[in-house]
């Protein structure tokens, strides 16, 4: 697993452990929202609005906030308009590559909070297009590894299925947005229970880092990762598996 990748799955069970705040249900809602507001309000062929909920049910979010989330995306609401999402795109310490995607109703104190956490914790932001050419959107399907092995997903390569992945006690099929329906279906289709489908955005290349600039590099991260008006952050960096767990305890 990439050092992103395991940033990510730290970040995700920090966040469950404090999925009681408000502040996180309320980020998690207003992603929700502008999922069902871009792409409608049908999980199944929305994958953008997939990923939002498994993300919402992880931290242990209510059913009825889910489900007035993309009520009020739809349109029983007009908060859903006001929203809006914004990529930024910026450099961290030792040139890691930053994309972070908002979803905000003022672009401008997003963009001044967003800039104020580059410059301090030694990066800075970039030009649109700078960074964004090193990641790429691919479909991940999501089942439980202690009931399958990578051999019971065999069906999935003919449909289109590029990788199998190990995380934790979870097996991901990842392949391109194209195919993730196809993917899915053939899983099911041989008795596979999926227990969620969506996209994710990864790097195409990695830069190692060791030492300070790991430490500065996460900080960087956690900060922005903070602001009320970040949804997701992905940076291209790589560190080893044991120093990254304890920067991030």
């Amino acid at each position: 697993m990439s050092g992103h990748s395991k940033w990510h799955s730290i970040k995700h069970k920090k966040g469950a452990a404090d999925a009681k705040r408000g502040k996180l249900f309320s980020k998690l809602a207003r992603a929700i929202t502008v999922a069902a507001r871009d792409g409608g309000g049908d999980i199944s062929g929305n994958p953008t609005l997939a990923t939002a909920v498994q993300k919402a049910k992880e931290a242990s979010m209510p059913k009825d906030k889910i489900q007035k989330a993309i009520d009020v995306g739809t349109g029983a609401g007009s908060d859903g308009a006001a929203i809006e999402r914004i990529v930024y795109e910026g450099y961290g310490p030792a040139g890691v590559a930053v994309l972070v995607e908002a979803l905000t109703d003022n672009r401008n104190r997003a963009s001044a909070e967003i800039r104020h956490a580059f410059s301090k914790h030694g990066g800075s932001l970039g030009e649109p297009g700078s960074v964004a050419w090193i990641f790429e959107k691919k479909g991940a399907i999501v089942v439980d590894g202690s009931r399958y092995s990578e051999d019971d997903l065999i069906g999935a390569i003919d449909a289109g299925a590029e990788d199998v992945r190990e995380d934790e006690d979870k097996l991901r099929v990842i392949c391109e947005l194209t195919t993730l329906t196809a993917v899915r279906e053939a899983l099911e289709g041989e008795g596979i229970e999926v227990e969620s489908a969506g996209l994710i955005t990864e790097p195409k290349s990695s830069v190692e880092v060791k030492g300070h600039d790991a430490e500065r590099v996460l900080k960087l991260l956690d900060s922005l990762d903070d602001q009320d008006d970040v949804d997701e952050v992905y940076a291209n960096f790589d560190i080893p598996a044991d120093v990254l767990e304890k920067l991030a305890a």
